[in-house]
């Protein structure tokens, strides 16, 4: 893998309506990530089951196998011309970014997609062509680090208030915008948050449009290795340390028993942060070699409610607690190697019962934190002990 992938989005639903009219798939595979823009013709719910057709119809086929001239074809016939307005009933923006950096990308009656690296956008090369009646426009070429893309519906373009469009923002406008607002500490999630942001101020508040960004960063492959809990069997904790250190990326210890093995087999102290304690989230750990060293279940959970709920990741990566810190750690990496340990603790056997219930359910909070890390497109490899 030479180069992955940081795609964020963010869309706000035209002011008086229940549904965003644009639709967002994200396809993640081993080999590339596949990113579908749709938008549907008006707005509310009938432009919103026009561009879901659309994205999870071109997206689907795409996953498959399909061949992009294939792709068009089938949505070309299925969402016709409406022929009152002469506009088709959904458009679309097809990207597709393997990982050895080659990018394909294609527009059909989207706004032109804006490319850059760093604070500076580029022209690559933009071809026109009929694939089925349709005029759309290609992308081919190969990107690499700190390369990014903003995919956008038109509802970003020509922002204003009272109904009234402020000619002043086209696309130009924004373009100068976005590369100002590049920085490569920032995530793309963020980031895209931040263009809608604009576009809702610019809006009064009161979008007369529905509006979609998609901000995809280029950067480089991010690993991480996590040990959570004692293997076992003691026979094998060498192994896992080995293991574990041995590992690309970032290294993580999860478990207060987990860092004391580790530290009596690499021969060091594990040291308490103080200036980690937060309220409802144990201090973390200072272990030399390790990135971080947390407690176990408490720290999970809380972890995991970041996930789920999609916590800004500046205020996260600005936090000093152990949740904070492995929340930001799991969402900026690609892959993610879990090694947990089975061991039982006898301290939480029923006979303890002022022990807390969480940690009864750590293997379940385990389970549920690898289901959503893949579901947010991570590569999991898992591996027990």
């Amino acid at each position: 893998m030479r180069i992955s992938l940081d795609i964020g989005v963010h869309q706000l639903k035209k002011h008086g309506e229940e549904l965003c009219g644009d639709s967002v798939e994200i396809v993640r595979t081993g080999q590339a990530d596949l990113v579908v823009v749709s938008d549907g013709l008006g707005s509310g719910v009938k432009a919103n089951i026009l561009s879901r057709l659309t994205a999870k119809t071109a997206a689907t086929m795409l996953r498959m196998g399909g061949h992009i001239e294939e792709v068009i074809d089938t949505v070309a016939k299925t969402l016709p011309i409406d022929r009152e307005i002469n506009a088709a009933y959904s458009t679309f923006s097809i990207l597709q970014i393997q990982n050895n950096g080659k990018l394909y990308l294609v527009e059909y009656d989207n706004p032109p997609v804006f490319i850059g690296n760093r604070n500076s956008l580029f022209a690559p090369r933009r071809e026109e062509r009929l694939i089925a009646g349709k005029r759309i426009c290609e992308y081919e070429f190969e990107v690499d680090d700190q390369d990014w893309l903003v995919l956008t519906s038109d509802g970003v373009l020509n922002p204003g208030t009272n109904g009234h469009m402020n000619a002043s923002w086209g696309w130009e406008r924004m373009a100068s915008f976005i590369e100002e607002s590049y920085e490569e500490e920032k995530s793309a999630t963020d980031w895209a948050e931040e263009i809608a942001g604009l576009c809702y101020n610019l809006y009064g508040e009161k979008p007369g449009d529905d509006v979609t960004v998609v901000a995809v960063k280029v950067q480089q492959p991010q690993h991480v290795t996590m040990l959570i809990g004692p293997p076992q069997n003691k026979e094998d904790d060498r192994l896992v340390v080995r293991k574990l250190m041995e590992s690309p990326g970032a290294k993580v210890v999860c478990g207060g028993t987990t860092g004391e093995i580790v530290g009596r087999i690499l021969g060091r102290k594990v040291f308490i942060d103080l200036s980690s304690v937060a309220e409802g989230v144990p201090p973390v750990g200072m272990l030399p070699g390790i990135d971080l060293v947390t407690e176990g279940a408490v720290t999970l959970v809380q972890t995991l409610e970041h996930l789920k709920t999609n916590n800004r990741s500046k205020e996260l990566k600005q936090a000093r607690d152990g949740a904070s810190r492995l929340t930001t750690l799991l969402r900026n990496a690609n892959s993610i190697h879990i090694m947990v340990g089975t061991a039982k603790n006898d301290a939480l056997t029923p006979i303890h019962s002022d022990a807390p219930v969480i940690y009864s359910y750590k293997q379940h909070i385990i389970r549920d934190l690898i289901n959503t890390l893949r579901e947010m497109g991570k590569d999991i490899k898992e591996e027990y002990f």
